[in-house]
């Protein structure tokens, strides 16, 4: 797919946990699909996006896996070693990013996605790319649904109550946002203790606005053992078999 901008452009895609909700001997983003890893099924679409000067996949630093990928040979592929959270790992992708940037051209932006989303949609990737080259959200925005199910506030597996949905959307990945601005954010994170759990948070954390895309549902994130029948059926309808 391609494209034509100012602007510059990165992922990263944090692969250093070891997925432990998946009940495996094996991190999840090396857990076999459709004859690939769920990894090299991201990193493929990813590599289909024109735009990207490169992606940066953050490993554990144990990981003696990724090497044996015929993905990680790319030209494209850049590999760090992460950290113990996800934010971590993000962080020390931005570090990579950023040696990688000319002083001459500041104008860099990050796409960070999960090694476990597999499913993501070009298509979608790109509307959230035009959404924040248009202006519409030019502080950087997320891929994200909004939410269909009845929401329960639950304690001690017993319901306290029922929220408001209206206004309630699941982030997904790709969340795309400025580089330094996203590096700010999380450094504040970590000086300040604050928790987060995806790059929206940290930028929410700061004061900054952060933009949606309506991404398609099953942009799903594989985190339990049955998700990965649900990404069997997606990627096939989507034409991967």
């Amino acid at each position: 797919m391609s494209h034509t901008t100012s602007r510059r452009f990165w992922a990263i895609v944090p692969a250093a946990g070891i997925g432990s909700r998946m009940q495996s001997a094996q991190p999840k983003q090396y857990l076999p699909l459709l004859g690939k890893t769920l990894l090299e099924i991201t990193l493929e679409k990813l590599l289909q996006l024109d735009m990207l000067e490169g992606i940066v996949v953050a490993l554990h630093p144990h990981d003696r896996t990724f090497t044996q990928l015929a993905v990680s040979q790319h030209p494209k592929i850049h590999t760090t070693v992460g950290g113990k959270e996800r934010s971590d790992s993000v962080q020390c992708g931005l570090y990579y990013c950023a040696e990688q940037q000319s002083a001459s051209n500041e104008n860099m932006w990050v796409l960070v996605h999960d090694a476990a989303r597999p499913c993501v949609t070009l298509d979608k990737i790109q509307a959230l790319i035009s959404a924040t080259e248009q202006g519409q959200h030019a502080g950087g925005a997320i891929l994200a649904v909004p939410c269909a199910d009845t929401v329960k506030r639950v304690s001690q597996q017993c319901i306290e109550h029922t929220e408001e949905r209206s206004q309630l959307w699941l982030a997904h990945t790709p969340q795309l946002f400025p580089l330094k601005t996203l590096a700010d954010a999380l450094a504040h994170c970590a000086k300040e203790n604050i928790a987060i759990t995806d790059e929206a948070s940290a930028i929410e954390s700061t004061g900054g606005t952060v933009g949606v895309v309506q991404d398609r549902r099953d942009n799903i994130k594989v985190t339990v053992p049955e998700d990965l029948a649900w990404a069997t059926t997606v990627l096939t309808q989507q034409g991967m078999t």
